[in-house]
């Protein structure tokens, strides 16, 4: 079940919220896990076993933990620790890289082993990135374990977090279940950004695939220059809007059952640097990497030669969380070495530049590093970068054809990847305008007829991050 489906927006949803809500309070957290149970076996029961035996691992390991933690049994507590990372990432691996390393043997050493045929859990790497932190903030005294364990399963299960993220630590998590409540507020500033969230997804991501998918499609060597950009762009806004479009859709039902999550994207495509571009884009896994990898390894503080070697090392596996090939390592690589080179080569320069031409250029460094993330092999990336550095023809009629067809659509994107509306709206909000109000309301039921139209006359389009 996906949130830009008829089902879940009109049939799954408010069931969902009419069962919460005529629920006593200690009864609502069982009715949040009930219905993402199903939320989750809806797809495929099968991983519904797997989440709730990886839940009940972790938090029995969290119990352990804390006991070993209190009686001050430090070397049993780090065996416990490595154990259940040791057991989390083989769970991971087995399920997302395990089939890439055979294809990999395979090639490298001539032979024909198996390849695994199940496919993985939903929302896999989200869920075993929140059982990481919660493991870890025990183990250094940071993080509780709840005596309930139905709070913990519903933590790693809870459904509008499950494919999209926000990754939420448990901390945050504990500090708002304890008094759940249905507020009118809440719902309704929910459904609003559940709304904005949908029309992002459906009328921008799905619109701005179309372009994109036809010029992905092309064969490498009749790729254009002028085509190739066109695709680089079309790409570019389609994942963010996509992702912040479902981003959205999730902080926004959460919301509606009372639960705040953390804002997942802060307008990345006027970063000034890649390092601000990554402060950004999937604001939650950057702060994951920063909190357990980059600052326990000694982030900054030990001189520039652990510095760039602690940077380096967060992005060879963000760009492995992203995914089993060598496309992706290539692409976390690459913004580890932008930003090695803004940082130590090039701060003083860079920095007296103007911030529109920073701007300017840090987007160009993340369209070319999106080309590795969409492109399904190496060679067809370098293909692909060819024609955008103008090594092929510049352009021909299928590449006019592509940009009549998207350039209003770009523009538009463009637009709404700034925070430009949101400000015409706070000045008209603050300004008191008379007809700010009844316009605002009329551009949700708009974009709420647009959506469902899309939802009934478009074939099912997947959320581009469930893959990650």
């Amino acid at each position: 079940m996906s949130f830009h489906q008829l089902l879940f927006p009109f049939v799954f949803l408010p069931l969902s919220l009419v069962f919460f809500g005529v629920l006593p309070g200690k009864a609502k957290k069982y009715s949040l896990l009930l219905c993402s149970l199903i939320f989750i076996a809806w797809g495929n029961p099968g991983d519904l076993v797997l989440l709730i035996g990886s839940a009940l691992f972790n938090y029995a390991s969290g119990l352990e933990l804390r006991q070993f933690r209190r009686r001050g049994a430090n070397r049993r507590a780090k065996t416990v620790l490595v154990t259940s990372i040791a057991v989390n990432l083989l769970f991971l691996g087995f399920f997302k890289y395990f089939n890439f390393a055979v294809e990999n043997l395979n090639a490298l050493l001539h032979v024909s082993l198996g390849r695994n045929p199940m496919t993985a859990p939903i929302g896999i790497s989200f869920f075993t990135f929140s059982a990481l932190s919660f493991l870890l903030d025990v183990y250094r005294g940071v993080g509780t374990v709840p005596k309930n364990p139905v709070d913990f399963i519903l933590y790693i299960t809870f459904f509008p977090k499950l494919t999209s993220g926000p990754i939420l630590q448990y901390n945050a998590w504990e500090s708002q279940i304890s008094s759940l409540s249905l507020q009118r507020e809440k719902v309704e500033g929910g459904a609003r950004l559940f709304v904005m969230g949908l029309a992002k997804k459906l009328l921008l991501a799905n619109t701005l695939a179309l372009p994109f998918q036809a010029i992905s499609a092309l064969p490498g060597d009749a790729l254009t220059a002028l085509s190739a950009w066109i695709g680089a762009l079309t790409y570019t806004f389609m994942l963010y809007f996509d992702f912040s479009g479902y981003s959205d859709m999730a902080s926004g039902v959460s919301l509606m059952f009372g639960i705040v999550t953390p804002k997942n994207f802060k307008y990345p495509y006027r970063a000034v640097s890649v390092t601000d571009f990554w402060r950004r884009w999937h604001v939650s896994l950057g702060a994951w990497f920063r909190d357990y990898v980059y600052i326990p390894l000694g982030g900054s503080r030990q001189g520039n030669a652990i510095t760039l070697r602690n940077t380096m090392i967060v992005w060879l596996l963000t760009g492995i969380w992203h995914g089993a090939n060598w496309t992706f390592v290539v692409w976390g690589l690459l913004h580890g070495v932008m930003i090695v080179i803004e940082k130590f080569l090039l701060k003083k320069p860079l920095s007296k530049l103007p911030n529109v031409l920073r701007a300017v250029l840090t987007f160009l460094g993340v369209v070319v590093g999106w080309v590795f993330f969409f492109s399904p092999s190496l060679s067809s990336a370098m293909q692909f970068l060819k024609a955008m550095c103008f090594r092929q023809a510049l352009a021909d009629a299928t590449a006019f054809y592509y940009l009549r067809g998207s350039w209003l659509l770009l523009l538009v994107a463009g637009i709404g990847a700034t925070p430009l509306l949101h400000r015409v709206g706070v000045a008209l909000r603050k300004q008191r305008v008379r007809w700010y109000f009844p316009a605002l309301v009329i551009s949700f039921c708009l974009l709420l007829a647009l959506c469902i139209a899309a939802m009934v006359s478009d074939t099912y389009t997947s959320f581009l991050y469930a893959q990650f």
